[in-house]
């Protein structure tokens, strides 16, 4: 299958301590590390693990870490159709405490594809099987709709509203209130909308609620398990697979994620 991703990229900063600390109290760190993350960086490198490749349009810095960002990726398997910012690569920070549990923080505004870039080549998505939106402009929406599957983040509500483009599925979390979606949100409505929520499952819209999967190792890390989960339901759907089969293998990657170590330590292959 033919495979991508549209959304930004974040160079992330990882710290392993046993709590986040309190306003005044200082922490010592049992482990730190850095690489490309974020939503459109771990949701394509799901992609390229279940599907040997997948492409990522997005944003780069035009800088050291942008170039870094770029190279990690890549070697996960990821064609990257970058154009340069202007500005430094947006960069994040990330305590993993000592329940696995993630806490962020970001540095920079976001910047993602607005699917204007004439350097970037945007025809491309006409020949996929599946997309997952993660963000963008509308402009990136509507070329992505041209894709056969396309599915997005309910992070981006408002712009998903503004390009009126059908979805054949919508992912968001019954925890996060930027990603809440509720009767009336979009129009078209979208065929499918799922809604994630940890340990306790969630719930589909057509389908009803689904168990979550269970953890094919210790917990570890819960960076990305939302993207890993949203790329896995991509991929299931441009691969046939009917709702509950889709939601199903989206629950095992997601699940999977949590497993590993940052951003791709727990994705996982076919």
């Amino acid at each position: 299958m033919k495979l991508a991703v549209v959304g930004h990229v974040e160079w992330v900063e990882f710290a392993r301590v046993e709590r986040v600390p309190t306003p005044g109290e200082i922490v010592h760190a049992t482990e730190t590390w850095a690489e490309a993350g974020g939503g459109g960086a771990v949701a394509a490198a799901q992609l390229a693990r279940l599907a040997g490749s997948a492409s990522l349009f997005t944003v780069l810095g035009d800088d050291a870490l942008g170039a870094r960002a770029r190279e990690q990726l890549e070697r996960q398997g990821v064609t990257v159709h970058a154009e340069a910012g202007p500005e430094h690569q947006r960069r994040a920070f990330t305590f993993v405490d000592g329940e696995g549990e993630r806490t962020i923080t970001v540095l920079g505004d976001k910047r993602a594809p607005q699917g204007t870039e004439s350097a970037l080549p945007w025809e491309e998505l006409a020949e996929c099987d599946g997309v997952y939106f993660v963000s963008g402009g509308e402009a990136a929406v509507g070329t992505s709709r041209r894709a056969r599957v396309l599915v997005a983040s309910a992070r981006e509500l408002p712009t998903l509203r503004r390009a009126g483009a059908p979805l054949d599925a919508l992912v968001g979390s019954g925890r996060d209130e930027g990603e809440r979606y509720g009767p009336g949100d979009l129009d078209p409505v979208p065929r499918l909308v799922v809604t994630t929520a940890g340990a306790l499952g969630g719930w589909a819209q057509p389908g009803g609620p689904y168990e979550a999967a269970g953890l094919p190792g210790p917990r570890s890390d819960a960076y990305g398990c939302g993207d890993a989960f949203a790329a896995g339901l991509t991929f299931a759907l441009a691969d046939g697979a009917g709702t509950a089969e889709a939601v199903a293998f989206a629950a095992r990657c997601g699940a999977a994620a949590l497993t590993g170590r940052g951003a791709y330590g727990g994705l996982i292959g076919l």
